[in-house]
């Protein structure tokens, strides 16, 4: 039975998401009231278990992406401001695009989610600018961490950052390591519960078919093609003009990036792909003092696939749920995800984490996020190479920005040769 051992997470999550169809389909909800209610309670604990890792973990994600690179921004302050100009320029835009596809293709219309408990009824939150300043700040962090308000605690979270970055010596040392301590438990804590996953994600696909009938699969069908579509929108109308902006040889950078970009497809991991993509920048003629700083900030602040995604995948699941979503109640959404998508980086099935923040805090169904994990791998490979690809241009535009970008033409198979003498202090 070992090759048992040898089946990952996401292969028992397809399995497990195969099984669930399978059983929905031949076990109708109308027919089989009582299995649907009983699987149903995997899905609840699954979906219980995600809404109670998110406080600790937004919240010292947060403070330690602002207050652990407190020394950097001292001390290369006017290339932090270029950098994060770029990076909330870039990632408004890639928001935008995947609101705009969503609404375009409406993936999520014709989809019926279970319904949800009586005492959570599915409703949008109304919208006004003075609602939007006055929930913006909470009255108490521990009553909106009670209530799971990640955009209040999020607000808490980067106030208190921001304030702790500017305390020096060992106080700062102190607080910074205990949320450290933190950060790293919940990343353990998060991969614990994902070890629950397929069970939550079979039943809850059971669940779905079953209520929903197997015309749940063209949805989810659509909602990927959307996603792939928009990203390759987002790179052709947003990355690159920025490349002909900085005036990027776009043929070199492109043959310097393509085996950073495979690994980070085929893995799905930003961190398995980043170091060579650094050594890579720096043999294109990046500072190297840029592709240190830029980079791994990058990844905290300019997750481009990743918020374009939660951006598809929030209206999608509104769509899913039959509410209605007016213009300013997405942009609200797309301001949260602003917030709350920044110091994601690193944390495992992080954007899930994300999107059950942000449905949580518009009180849309949770149900949704398990319909998606079954099909998240395919968009995460599209996503995370975007990231990549995104964070690797953005050293070359702050370097052009700077001034200091002397871009070397690297012909043909000349990259893996040339960058064995790149080096770069490892983050």
């Amino acid at each position: 039975m070992s090759w048992i051992r040898r089946i990952s997470l996401t292969q028992w999550i397809l399995i497990s998401m195969a099984v669930g169809i399978l059983v929905g389909w031949y076990f109708p909800e109308k027919d089989f009231p009582a299995l649907s209610a009983n699987l149903k309670i995997l899905s609840t604990l699954f979906l219980r278990m995600i809404k109670c890792i998110l406080v600790p973990l937004v919240f010292s994600t947060l403070v330690v992406g602002i207050a652990g690179h407190a020394d950097d921004l001292k001390a290369v302050g006017r290339l932090a401001l270029k950098a994060f100009i770029y990076f909330e320029a870039v990632t408004t835009l890639a928001l935008v695009i995947g609101l705009l596809a969503v609404n375009i293709t409406r993936p999520g219309i014709g989809v019926k989610l279970p319904p949800a408990d009586s005492s959570h009824p599915v409703t949008a939150t109304k919208v006004t600018v003075q609602g939007i300043a006055e929930h913006l700040v909470p009255t108490s962090f521990f009553q909106a961490a009670a209530a799971n308000d990640v955009l209040q605690v999020v607000f808490f979270a980067i106030i208190f950052g921001i304030a702790l970055a500017q305390i020096t010596g060992k106080p700062r040392d102190s607080v910074l390591s205990f949320f450290e301590g933190i950060m790293e438990a919940m990343f353990k804590f998060t991969g614990l519960i994902m070890k629950f996953a397929p069970f939550g994600i079979g039943a809850a696909m059971m669940v779905t078919v079953a209520h929903s009938g197997l015309g749940v699969l063209a949805n989810l069908g659509k909602l990927i093609l959307t996603l792939y579509a928009a990203l390759i929108v987002f790179c052709l109308v947003v990355l690159l003009p920025m490349a002909l902006w900085a005036r990027v040889p776009v043929m070199s950078f492109l043959r310097l990036i393509k085996d950073p970009a495979l690994l980070a497809f085929s893995t799905t991991s930003s961190d398995a792909a980043m170091p060579d993509a650094m050594k890579r920048m720096i043999q294109f003629g990046v500072p190297k003092r840029i592709v240190s700083f830029v980079m791994p900030m990058g990844y905290s602040f300019n997750l481009d696939g990743s918020t374009l995604y939660l951006a598809v995948a929030s209206v999608f699941i509104a769509q899913a749920a039959g509410v209605e979503l007016s213009i300013g109640q997405q942009i609200m959404i797309m301001l949260t995800l602003m917030l709350t998508s920044k110091g994601m980086a690193g944390i495992p099935r992080a954007s899930q984490v994300i999107l059950a923040g942000t449905l949580v805090t518009f009180d849309l169904p949770l149900a949704g996020v398990l319909l998606i994990i079954g099909v998240d791998e395919l968009m995460d490979m599209a996503r995370t190479t975007v990231n990549l690809v995104g964070n690797c241009l953005a050293t070359a535009v702050v370097a052009r920005w700077e001034g200091e970008f002397r871009p070397v033409e690297i012909p043909e198979g000349k990259v893996t040769e040339a960058q064995s003498g790149a080096s770069i202090d490892g983050r």
